[in-house]
């Protein structure tokens, strides 16, 4: 299973942000989806790590 923040409609966010001042705190939303990280060769992993620390990202390769 893969997260990532939710594209919210104006409606939901309203919501969200309605929490946010009720309770003080700061709420993320997310959108979950059942994917399978798909099998990486050692060339392709190390290419996928070093575009990571260049990018200061976390990359996932999955199956589509």
């Amino acid at each position: 299973m893969l997260c990532s923040l939710a594209n919210l409609d104006q409606g939901n966010l309203s919501t969200i942000q309605d929490l946010e001042k009720q309770a003080g705190v700061t709420v993320l939303a997310f959108s979950c989806q059942d994917l399978e990280a798909a099998p990486l060769d050692d060339s392709t992993l190390k290419e996928l790590q070093s575009l990571e620390k260049k990018l200061g990202l976390s990359l996932v390769a999955v199956k589509v």
